[in-house]
């Protein structure tokens, strides 16, 4: 199976939509998906997300599967620091919280970062189990069931299926790292996703498990073919 994780385009969060801009970064990735195909479209009930989606619905004329656990607000509420001035930020752009997941004794704790007593006052925990718990429940649908902990899956039904996910970055890091099974503090802080950037993973099986393998990271080479501006998230140029 290959995995494509799409992040929207270039968003209005207020009211929750897409740009010029970004709707025509949608037709990009549509067209780079519609090259080979995918068999299955998934997608955040977030308006971005499905408008992101829907060009590549139009040209493979296929529908789309709503999924409400990619929501970016349900991980707003739960992977975000409240600071001083009432504010809420992710916490892997929160200066002070980014030091304390570089901290060597969050990175000690691997897999059980989030009992660290510097998090004792946030929602991490309970968000980022339920993202694994909701992420395994995904993966076991497409015939691959996770065996925590170890970066792999125990394949119950192997298959070529080519699946897209359109949803957001700060749902998405945190799925990946699931997926991975890279802890959370240093997955966020190592790795992005730029506007419709395209992450693909192969799940090969071998023996009867698959190790779930990154081939391309947030890719925007569809934008590079349109002649769109290649930039990350309107702040960067490269």
């Amino acid at each position: 199976m290959l995995f494509f994780y799409v992040r929207h385009g270039d968003p209005i969060y207020d009211p929750d939509s897409l740009t010029p801009l970004g709707e025509r970064q949608a037709e990009a990735v549509a067209k780079r998906l519609a090259m080979h195909g995918v068999h299955k479209i998934y997608a955040s009930t977030s308006k971005r997300a499905i408008q992101t989606a829907d060009p590549t619905c139009e040209i493979l004329k296929m529908d789309k599967e709503l999924v409400d656990f990619a929501h970016e607000h349900h991980a707003w509420m739960q992977m975000t620091v409240v600071r001083d001035d009432g504010s809420r930020r992710w916490g892997f752009e929160d200066r002070e919280m980014r030091k304390t997941f570089a901290d060597p004794s969050v990175i000690a704790m691997g897999h059980q970062w989030y009992d660290h007593p510097a998090f004792k006052d946030t929602t991490f925990k309970e968000g980022i189990l339920r993202i694994q718990r909701e992420s395994d429940a995904f993966f076991a649908k497409l015939g691959y069931e996770h065996i925590p902990g170890t970066g792999t899956y125990k394949v119950v039904e192997d298959n070529a299926a080519r699946v897209a996910m359109f949803a957001h970055q700060g749902f998405g890091l945190a799925f990946l790292s699931c997926i991975l099974d890279i802890p959370y503090p240093q997955f966020c802080l190592h790795f992005d996703f730029c506007h419709t950037g395209m992450t693909a993973i192969e799940f090969r099986e071998e023996d009867g498990i698959a190790i779930p393998r990154v081939l391309t990271l947030s890719s925007d080479s569809h934008i590079y073919k349109e002649g769109l501006p290649t930039n990350y998230n309107n702040v960067m140029r490269f």
